[in-house]
């Protein structure tokens, strides 16, 4: 039976050295524009291992027709894109799926026996969970993923 947090893929995220340089690539070859990730900072409730290596991360965004793909480039400070980065290199380091509610989300996902590697939420309990399921899923990250309600 199929997990209902992992049924709707929402974007990959890929983390990159050079996030300005990625998108040049990108955009020459068609793919652009791409959008500012909004603040970090929008996120209160954060269980991650180091709050300013998060904080310091640069995310890039575009919606194709069918999924968002996401860019990364960490902060040099330890973190888990960062160990990625350095171990693997450039690549995709998580894939996101849309749930309608991450606390359910995760509870759920602890329930089947998957760890948490780190979360966030925003005010309203949207946010994301990602799931220490790089051994298990060939190398990739499973996250959830819940948007702000719309205003």
């Amino acid at each position: 039976m199929a997990n209902a947090n992992f049924s709707k893929l929402h974007h990959v995220c890929i983390v990159v050295h050079d996030i300005e340089k990625t998108i040049k690539y990108y955009e020459s070859i068609g793919i652009g524009p791409w959008n500012d990730y909004p603040p970090l900072t929008q996120f209160t409730d954060l269980n991650v291992p180091n709050v300013e290596a998060f904080g310091q991360a640069i995310y890039k965004w575009i919606d194709l027709d069918n999924i968002q793909i996401q860019l990364c480039q960490p902060s040099k400070l330890d973190n888990q894109q960062r160990r990625f980065l350095d171990k693997h290199g450039e690549g995709v380091f998580h894939l996101g799926f849309e749930v309608p509610d991450c606390d359910a989300g995760e509870v759920a996902a602890k329930a089947e026996g998957m760890s948490v590697l780190m979360s966030g939420r925003r005010p309203d309990r949207s946010g994301f969970t990602y799931f220490d399921t790089a051994k298990e899923a060939g190398g990739v990250v499973l996250e959830i993923r819940a948007s702000p309600p719309k205003p």
